[in-house]
This record gives structure tokens, sequence and C-alpha cells, in this order.
């Protein structure tokens, strides 16, 4: 990465409507994933490998498992005295209530931004699961003389989860030419990831303009706007990467993990996911225990037989219970002779012997955090 000081900003809550039964109480930020991880881990590792030392986390609501997850940024080697991670408050500048967008978001935490010495502002959300490499999507900002670089990755958007798209129009020079939010199509398409970079002084002319027209929507306002008079860059990601715009979507994203090659592409060797360390056992496996092509969090008892899941640390599976394509989170205790089939169980979820429950691949099942079936 070019040698220039860039501060990191997350924003843990704006697609807290995509899943709403995992949001129901923490941020999207702090939802978990992959057996071990949240959210919040990949963009928040990505700019830690990629030399960003300096992160502000901007919460809106629902955030102390966030709080409980981040804690003081040990675990990303941010645990400074200059830089390191801060959590921001949800309240906008005037403190009368929470922000409505990300311009407005940005605004209400504009003097922590002002205090840092950042040349360049790296924007992120937490509803992709991805390894960026940051460095280079800096330096390409940087190199083609951008006011703001957009990055965006090819894929096909569904009628389903189009009410969460911005799609972007490209021309051969790199330069964003065409902006459609939400569209109602289907195909594929380039597929904005939500990241941005942009000069410090220009972030500030932007977001200092928009308060006083009422401007909260980033993309709308600025990006779909302002295409033709600012000079829009997209930046073109062809590594791995998951969107997260509903349960099915996140349901599907969990699950390609269960595909070696999708996790060789995501963990990549030199390039580590952090999150907060757990003191657990080793995974302990009954004498009658089954277990096929599945993720098993640490601290995990498996007395029954798990087929194609991911579970997360903690999870209990008793004698008898058969478990397939199902996503269990951290200490689910599942009763004895129970049968499991495209269920998403949330945290501390008790499910009594001999319960059948089962959803499909379109429509998994959820169980509430501390239900009792």
């Amino acid at each position: 990465m070019s040698e220039k000081n860039v501060l990191g900003l997350i924003f843990s809550n704006l697609h807290d409507e995509s899943i709403k039964d995992l949001t129901h109480r923490r941020t999207m930020g702090s939802v978990m994933f992959g057996g071990r991880y949240r959210l919040i881990d990949f963009p928040l590792s990505a700019m830690v490998n990629s030399g960003v030392g300096e992160v502000g986390v901007i919460t809106k609501k629902n955030y102390q498992s966030l709080l409980d997850h981040l804690g003081n940024g040990r675990e990303w080697d941010l645990s400074r005295k200059n830089g390191g991670l801060h959590l921001l408050p949800p309240f906008s500048h005037n403190q009368d209530e929470v922000y409505h967008g990300r311009l407005e978001a940005l605004y209400g935490v504009w003097e922590f931004v002002t205090r840092s010495n950042a040349d360049y502002i790296l924007l992120s959300d937490c509803d992709i699961v991805a390894n960026m490499d940051f460095g280079k999507i800096i330096d390409y900002h940087i190199d083609n003389k951008a006011d703001i670089t957009a990055v965006y990755a090819t894929g096909n958007v569904r009628m389903d989860e189009t009410n969460t798209a911005t799609v972007l129009g490209v021309n051969d020079s790199g330069r964003v030419v065409d902006v459609l939010i939400c569209p109602e199509m289907s195909g594929e398409s380039n597929i904005a990831l939500n990241v941005y970079v942009i000069g410090k002084e220009m972030l500030k002319s932007i977001v200092m303009d928009a308060k006083p027209r009422n401007l909260v929507d980033f993309e709308k306002d600025v990006v779909q706007a302002r295409h033709k008079d600012l000079k829009i860059m997209g930046y073109y990601y062809d590594g791995y990467y998951s969107r997260i715009s509903s349960m099915v979507t996140y349901f599907e994203a969990n699950m390609a993990l269960l595909n070696p090659e999708n996790r060789a592409k995501l963990f990549i060797d030199g390039k580590p996911i952090y999150t907060k360390v757990r003191d657990n056992p080793p995974a302990k496996y009954g004498i009658n225990a089954s277990v096929k092509n599945s993720l098993i969090g640490d601290g995990c008892i498996i007395e029954g037989s798990v087929e194609n899941c991911i579970l997360f640390r903690g999870a209990k599976i008793s004698a008898g219970a058969s478990l397939k394509n199902c996503i269990i989170m951290q200490d689910t205790v599942v009763g004895k002779k129970c049968g499991l089939e495209n269920v998403i169980t949330d945290k501390n979820v008790i499910i009594s012997d001999g319960r059948l429950l089962t959803g499909s691949a379109k429509f998994p099942l959820f169980i509430a955090k501390g239900a009792e079936i």
C-alpha cells in the first residue's frame, strides 16, 4: 500500500433489515458466521492485514454484543496508544436522534475523523464476506486520481434481493458511468460491495454539503447523483465473496464454506481472519458420533449424527440426534433422537428430546435466541 495514512470506518448496522431475524438483538456486524466468526471480523481483519492501523466502528443500536466481541481490539492488534480501534456512538451530530443513512452517520462522527491524521478514508459495511486486499484498492484510487473509488464484483442479482443491491456501469477505463440502486432486474451484473475509498478533504466537502440539504444516502445522493461530475472509479474485485442480503443468502454463504475450495479462497495464507478468542476445550466426539462434511467449533459435544452442518462453539448434539444442512449457533443444545434438516438456531437454543424440525434450502427454519422447543 502506498505510504499514505488511512482511516478505516466500518458501519455495523446499515444492513440490519436484510436479516431481521438475526439482528433483532444484535448488529449486522456481530452476526455469527462460519462456525467461529462474526461478520465484522472480515472487513476489520482485512483492514489490519492491509496496514490500516486506525479503525472506527460506527454503531447504531443493539450493539452490546458487538462491544463484547470487539473489546479493546486486542485480537486484531488494535489495542494501541496511537490509532487503534474506536467504537463510535450512534447519535447524529445534533444528538437528537440516531442517524438515518451513511452521510448522516459520517456527519455525526466527523469530529473523530477530523482528529485523525489520515489522508484517505476507507469505508466498509458488514454485509460482505470477503478477504480483500485494501492496500491494492487504495493504490488504485491514488494512481487514478479518483474522487471516489467503489469496489464491485461480478455476480448474479436475484429478484428477491434487488431491494438491497447497487449495480454499477463501468466503462473500459474503469470509470463509473451508471449507477442503479435497487433495480428491478435479475442476471449477471456489476454489484457494488459497499466498500469505498475517498480522500479526507473530498469526503469533508461531501458530508458538509449534505447536512444542510438533508441528504443522508451516500449511494443515492452522491454515487448515483454525482457520478457525472465526480471522478468515481470502479475497482474490480475478482476474489471470493458472499453477499448477505437475506436469510436465504446467509444460509447459502455459510453452507458454501463446506466446500474446501471456497474455504481456501476466503482463508488465505498470510491474511488471517481474526476473531475474539474464547478459551474452550477441543470438540468432543462420543463413541457413536458420526460427522460428515461439517465445520465444528471448539467446545462442541457431539454424540449424534451431523452431516453438512456448521456448529458454533459450545453446541451439544445429544445421542441419537440427526442433523443435516443445519447452522447451530453457540451453546445450543439438541436433545436426544431429534431430527433437524435445513434449520438455523440462534444462540442458547434448547431443543427437547424427540423433536423433528424441517425447513428447506430456500426457506430454512429459524429458531430465535434462547428459545426452548
